[in-house]
């Protein structure tokens, strides 16, 4: 494929989405809508991703800063004055650059790789100087129509621009457009001469047949690659179709899913064979589950790996690691930081956060471990706390192997216990307690005669 620099349109206000968030900046599946572009052309390794911004530009090139894209380049359109003025603010960047300059817009997030690779690969096959993206859609409303004549592109005609006999043609233009280095010749020749006074880029296709050169279509059979965002309807529909292609594939490769309409899966989330996955469950981004698991009731997963054989029920689960045929909840908390090596029990209302709790250890009901370190076979008593929090740092507790903690069990870190220890319930321990012995940490219970007035 010949060499190609990208331009993305982002400088919109998106007045339909009713917010002050730039509409580039919404989340689909859990990344800003201008992350799906810019993911889909870097996989094609161009060499310039050129950004117009414009409305809320601030909080975009903020983002845009931290995620880090090679060769991305920014430019400002200060007036909003249509597609073609946007491209125009890239001139000074790109028009010494003897490529394809491949055009789209930051709010079609679900165009593939694939489709943009096929566009560019045929604007060179053709030898055109512009190459259409377009696609055959059942209601063709707010698109700009592909008028052909004897087979071949003729123009674009915007919605409100079209005639009657226009606006029943049901082929589309996505938006997206593939030029040769003639684009600066003919965008300097765009002229606002449409019901908005706005420089349309669509009038490029009259104007380079006008300067004897060539313009194609490239159609698409699948409408959904092309269809943009402009409310938080389409947001919504467009999560949702990414949700069924995703819980379609974890069908076909072996994963169970009993009600496909009550479980939310995002698009990267990667799912062993035989898992089980009930009505319910919220799987977010950057998820693993392994093979064999059990996820039941209103778990919340996201930022985790679980490994095989795992039983997950009505739990809370961030940003931890959770080993071999655990068992978490119901109603568990597991935090950040949090890894639960195989065998592990956390039982219902217990919560844990930068915990590392080793094999065939539990952790029962309605405990909080926290900044500790739990070795193997340990039985951690209901009610226990590690007390990590003196008010300004935080502090751990270390558990040895083969310990047994009682019931209401009260942990003033830093504190240390040695291994096959037994703390009686209902102790406060705040020191140190040797392998192999009994701390009793109470006080002594005494009985006075009660006195009845």
């Amino acid at each position: 494929m010949k060499n190609f620099s990208v331009v993305i349109l982002a400088a919109g206000a998106g007045t339909r989405m009713r917010s002050s968030l730039p509409k580039v900046m919404h989340n689909l599946s859990g990344k800003p809508l201008i992350k799906w572009i810019i993911d889909s052309v870097s996989s094609l390794k161009p060499d310039n991703i050129v950004v117009v911004l414009g409305y809320g530009a601030d909080k975009v090139e903020e983002y845009l800063s931290e995620i880090n894209v090679k060769n991305l380049k920014i430019v400002y359109q200060k007036e909003q004055l249509g597609s073609a003025h946007a491209v125009m603010q890239t001139e000074k960047v790109l028009k010494n650059y003897s490529g394809n300059i491949l055009v789209l817009s930051s709010d079609v997030p679900l165009i593939n790789a694939r489709t943009l690779s096929t566009l560019i690969k045929n604007n060179d096959k053709t030898t055109s100087s512009l190459t259409v993206l377009a696609a055959e859609v059942a209601n063709p409303f707010g698109y700009g129509r592909i008028v052909k004549k004897d087979g071949f592109l003729e123009r674009i005609v915007e919605e409100k621009d079209a005639n009657i006999s226009e606006k029943r043609i049901n082929l589309i233009n996505s938006g997206i457009y593939c030029f040769d280095k003639n684009l600066w010749k003919a965008l300097s020749k765009v002229k606002p001469n449409n019901s908005k006074k706005e420089y349309y880029i669509t009038d490029t296709v009259a104007i380079l047949k006008s300067m004897g050169k060539s313009a194609s279509l490239t159609v698409i059979k699948d409408e959904n690659e092309v269809k943009g965002i402009n409310n938080r309807l389409e947001l919504s529909q467009a999560e949702a179709l990414l949700k069924d292609r995703k819980v379609k594939r974890l069908f076909e490769s072996g994963v169970s899913i009993i009600d496909a309409d009550k479980v939310y899966i995002s698009y990267d989330a990667k799912i062993g064979q035989d898992t089980v996955i009930y009505p319910g469950v919220f799987i977010d981004t950057n998820v693993v589950v392994g093979k064999g698991c059990v996820l039941k009731g209103s778990s919340y997963i996201i930022d985790a790996r679980i490994d095989d054989g795992s039983i997950i029920s009505y739990s809370y689960i961030n940003r931890a690691i959770i080993g071999k045929n655990v068992k978490i909840g119901p109603f568990s908390h597991i935090r950040p930081g949090s890894v639960l090596k195989d065998n592990v029990k956390v039982g219902n209302f217990s919560e844990t956060k930068k915990a590392v709790i080793a094999k065939n250890s539990k952790v029962n009901h309605l405990s909080y471990i926290g900044d500790a370190e739990v070795g193997e076979d340990v039985n951690i008593g209901a009610g226990t706390i590690t007390c990590n929090y003196d008010g300004i740092n935080k502090h751990k507790t270390v558990i040895g192997s083969n310990s047994f903690v009682g019931s209401n069990v009260n942990f003033i870190a830093p504190v240390k216990v040695g291994n096959n220890a037994l703390i009686a319930a209902g102790s406060t321990v705040t020191r140190d307690v040797p392998a192999g012995k009994l701390a009793i940490a109470r006080a002594r219970q005494e009985l006075k005669r009660r006195i009845i007035k």
